[in-house]
């Protein structure tokens, strides 16, 4: 199994979950201002769409989006608990999931990641994180994670996009139950080493 990631970028969910499943996936780098792999390969020949991730399986086959690729990882290591089996608590996450793409991701990205973002827009953006952050904060202080007790790949997702925040000069010190969250989540073997292969943070 190979992922195609980019480091900090939305594959470090899916690299995470994957190594919370037990699974040790080939990683391939992609420079995304180039579209280029280490070696000099052209990656819009592997992804016509040139963004990560992209996770091309044993039989060669492969697969983009996010959410789609951690349903994929959550059902292939059921022992993990990554995502349940049985509705409501599959409900749950996959509820989660949905929220993390559209209520973060897409509000992150692409507006701020873009010097050309108006400053209105940049504004209106921030209100919207905001409102999303105090939600999250207030759930968090009742639960360890979003869908309950257990981290799931709902969390891998979360915590990948919320550690945008910082990088764009979003200071989440106002929301500490969110930030205990993501030091919960950061403390993780399997996030660290995901964390450490990407070069995000020292051995």
């Amino acid at each position: 199994m190979k992922l195609y990631f980019s480091p900090a970028a939305c594959s470090l969910a899916v690299h995470i979950a994957l190594r919370e499943a037990g699974i040790a996936p080939d990683l391939l780098a992609v420079d995304l201002a180039t579209h280029r792999l280490a070696d000099g390969t052209d990656y819009l020949q592997v992804n016509p769409r040139g963004y990560v991730p992209l996770l091309e399986l044993d039989d060669g086959s492969r697969h983009t989006e996010v959410a789609a690729l951690l349903q994929y990882v959550g059902d292939s290591a059921p022992g993990a608990g990554l995502l349940p089996a049985g509705i409501p608590d599959r409900l749950a996450v996959l509820e989660w999931l949905t929220f993390v793409s559209s209520e973060l991701h897409k509000v992150f990205s692409p507006w701020l990641w873009h010097k050309e973002t108006a400053d209105s827009t940049r504004k209106a953006v921030k209100e919207k994180l905001a409102l999303r952050f105090a939600e999250l904060d207030a759930l968090l202080a009742n639960r360890g994670f979003l869908a309950g007790a257990r981290f799931t790949v709902a969390d891998a997702y979360a915590f990948t996009i919320l550690r945008w925040a910082p990088m764009l000069g979003i200071k989440l010190q106002p929301y500490p139950q969110l930030e205990a969250y993501l030091q919960r989540i950061a403390a993780r073997p399997a996030v660290q080493a995901a964390l450490q292969a990407e070069g995000l943070v020292k051995p």
